[in-house]
């Protein structure tokens, strides 16, 4: 059974970063919306994230003519905060609010909150019980902004901000009770089984970013031998299946918990050797991860909706 037409039909998206667009300097290659946009569309996408800033127009209305001109329609996006600080929750309420309001202009439904120690992304300082559960009291008032504009909130565990571990994780579970968002690679990075993350807290999911990754570099990033830059230059991650993540017993097992949200393919390229051709590249990469869902997932789901 195909996945476009199967249990994943319609609930698939894409994300510019899976084409190498990423704001961080040295990042590699930017490429436009114009190259991104119908690329994705070729693939029978019709949804996206929205991407690093600047990638896509920030007014209002040049955003909705853009994605009315490619046929695509906003998901919603990834939002650094710093909300561990009540110094400097005034100013992250007020940020969320102005992207609220953004993605809601738009008919977009999720906010994806990353919590950085700065808007510099400085190394992370982790939190105690007390700190995290400071944090959940910010995360609590972003729902709330959240709630105002129709949008979901969902914390996004992410290497190099302050829910990035293991211990991080367990410590954001108990001391907040924001959703989540599932992304399958960061959790790895950060040694949580995604696996064992989907069938424990599916309750707590309310989004998932679907990525692989290459165990022995993720080993190196997380122990700072290389940063996150350095280590998706060097194959961080990867097409779905091609990895040491266990894309598809992840995916099982959330809809078999009744998870029927979005699945959006976000493995973080960098374009470091130029332009590809049209065609080729990032499309390729993001065509197999399709595949793979096709043949691995696809027929998984089928069987145990028909049982």
């Amino acid at each position: 059974m195909s996945v476009a037409h199967g249990p994943l039909s319609g609930r698939i998206a894409g994300a510019p970063i899976s084409w190498g667009v990423c704001e961080v300097p040295g990042w590699g290659e930017m490429l436009p919306p114009s190259r991104v946009l119908p690329e994705l569309r070729s693939l029978g996408l019709s949804a996206t994230e929205l991407g690093a800033p600047g990638f896509l127009p920030e007014e209002p209305e040049a955003l909705r003519e853009t994605l009315r001109e490619h046929g695509v329609s906003l998901v919603g996006g990834f939002v650094p905060l710093v909300l561990h600080d009540r110094d400097q929750r005034e100013d992250a309420l007020r940020r969320a609010r102005e992207v609220a309001g953004l993605f809601a202009g738009q008919g977009a439904t999720m906010f994806v909150t990353a919590v950085v120690q700065d808007y510099g992304w400085s190394r992370p300082v982790p939190l105690d019980a007390e700190g995290m559960a400071v944090l959940g009291e910010g995360l609590r008032e972003v729902d709330a902004v959240c709630a105002e504009f129709g949008l979901t909130q969902v914390l996004h565990p992410h290497v190099d901000t302050v829910v990035e571990t293991a211990a991080d994780v367990a410590l954001a579970l108990e001391h907040t009770d924001v959703l989540w968002c599932l992304d399958t690679g960061h959790l790895q990075i950060g040694g949580v089984d995604p696996v064992a993350f989907a069938r424990e807290n599916a309750a707590r999911v309310g989004h998932v970013h679907l990525k692989d990754v290459d165990n022995a570099v993720a080993a190196r990033v997380l122990s700072r031998e290389v940063s996150l830059l350095h280590g998706v230059q060097s194959g961080l991650f990867k097409p779905l299946g091609t990895g040491d993540v266990a894309i598809d017993d992840a995916v099982v097992a959330l809809e078999e918990a009744g998870y029927r949200g979005w699945y959006v393919l976000e493995q973080d390229t960098a374009l470091t050797d130029g332009i590809p051709a049209e065609g080729t590249g990032p499309v390729e990469d993001v065509r197999r991860s399709l595949d793979f869902l096709e043949a691995s997932v696809g027929p998984r789901l089928a069987a145990t909706t028909a049982g």
